[in-house]
């Protein structure tokens, strides 16, 4: 018999754990043979203790390479002429990509077949072996950093006392069947390449920043950091109203957190792209990526339906008591501005979700009329509509000055312009 190497066939003239990387690439390609005791111009050279030889092979097979591909491997010995070769038999494995265990699940860690060779495998060809074996949902898949830690996970679980075990992370999702973890755990770990960028700026444009914060690590540490921060420019106003002074925030604190868990928990995070919250003088915005999950529509949610695109996420938010039953942020959302006149806005798109809160106190500031105002309203009386001479006659002020007044009478919704130029003339909206 004659021996060559191929896409399917390796020849190597002894043991060395670089027969390791032909496994992986046997297993991630299309499986074949790799023949030991034979040199590479196909010259049978044979093996001294092929006994010994076999158990290296398997228990370097074994310890140096995940997923478990023992089952996927067999092992046999053949006699040419007097001489004892080694076959080790590969089979497709179906847990691709198999990977070096020093090396993680990264190019130099997994091996692919290249006519007769073994290279490293490219990240596009790993993502697409892992989205081939693991399916399309994001939490579900092996991430691709097996290095994580969880310090911020373990101090929340030791709040809710909940173990957080091997045995707990595999429950929870963390890690999957083989103690390969997940993209879940790479969520929750310290080591999260997803981030959330906050921003406040100047006045209700995108003009001028007061301050800007980008927040990193678990998923849990964000959310905590997130809140504070938000919590510090959520501002508490004062009224009086006859002996007793009420309080009140600007943006209602149900309202921010149900909108800061929608988007933490509910994005699309096969985008590599940060959440985005922003803070204006009179508005908050949440912006994440990822429209509606498959399967609701808008109306379904403002019901309160819920499909959750994360649902392994949720379920542990849901168990360290960060989110109640699903589907309840939204009409949570929603009470929490009954009393008020304009109400939070939800937009979605196919590919991001947006919250506007309106800031509660800038409305009821913006409600009250000036005396100007005020006089310009009785100004309406006997009449349907009214032009700036005769605001700037009765009020006795110029030109400029009756323009601000009805600006600022259009932009608190009490009258609307009709016309245009010196044919401007204003109505009641009410």
């Amino acid at each position: 018999m004659s021996y060559s190497e191929n896409l399917t066939s390796e020849l190597k003239r002894e043991y060395t754990p670089e027969i390791n990387k032909t496994v992986i690439a046997l297993a991630n390609t299309s499986g074949g043979t790799i023949y030991v005791g034979v040199a590479d111009d196909g010259t049978v050279t044979g093996i001294a203790d092929a006994n010994e030889t076999m158990l290296k092979l398997s228990n370097s097979i074994r310890d140096s390479i995940k997923p478990d591909v023992t089952m996927f491997v067999d092992y046999q010995q053949e006699v040419i002429g007097k001489k004892i070769i080694i076959k080790v038999v590969v089979q497709k494995g179906t847990s691709c990509p198999y990977y070096l265990t020093g090396k993680g699940i990264r190019p130099e860690g997994v091996y692919v077949r290249q006519g007769a060779s073994t290279v490293p495998a490219t990240e596009t060809a790993i993502l697409r072996m892992i989205k081939d074996t693991d399916g399309e949902k994001y939490e579900d898949v092996r991430s691709l950093n097996q290095v994580l830690s969880f310090n911020e996970a373990k101090k929340e679980f030791k709040i809710q006392n909940i173990p957080f075990g091997t045995g707990q992370q595999k429950s929870l999702g963390l890690m999957n069947v083989d103690s390969i973890y997940t993209n879940l755990g790479l969520l929750l770990s310290d080591q999260c390449v997803h981030t959330v960028k906050l921003a406040v700026f100047e006045g209700t444009e995108k003009a001028a920043f007061k301050d800007r914060r980008e927040f990193t690590g678990s998923l849990l540490k964000q959310l905590k950091d997130v809140y504070e921060f938000i919590d510090r420019h959520n501002r508490n106003r004062s009224e009086i109203e006859g002996l007793r002074r009420s309080d009140r925030r600007d943006y209602p604190t149900d309202a921010v957190r149900e909108a800061l868990l929608n988007a933490l928990v509910h994005r699309d995070y096969s985008f590599s792209d940060s959440t985005l919250i922003s803070i204006f003088d009179d508005r908050m915005e949440f912006v994440s990526i990822g429209g509606l999950a498959r399967g609701i529509t808008f109306n379904d949610m403002m019901l309160g339906v819920s499909v959750a695109r994360n649902r392994n996420l949720a379920n542990v938010f849901y168990r360290l008591t960060l989110v109640e039953a699903y589907g309840t942020g939204m009409p949570k959302i929603l009470r929490s501005y009954e009393k008020i006149a304009i109400k939070p806005l939800i937009e979605a798109t196919d590919n991001a979700f947006k919250i506007t809160l309106p800031n509660i106190n800038e409305i009821a500031e913006k409600a009250l009329l000036n005396k100007n105002e005020r006089a310009v309203m009785d100004l309406f009386v006997g009449r349907d509509s009214i032009v700036r001479k005769v605001v700037e006659a009765d009020l006795s002020v110029s030109q400029p000055m009756a323009v601000r007044i009805l600006k600022g009478l259009v932009e608190k919704g009490e009258i609307r312009a009709v016309g245009g130029g010196k044919n401007t003339r204003y109505v009641l909206t009410k």
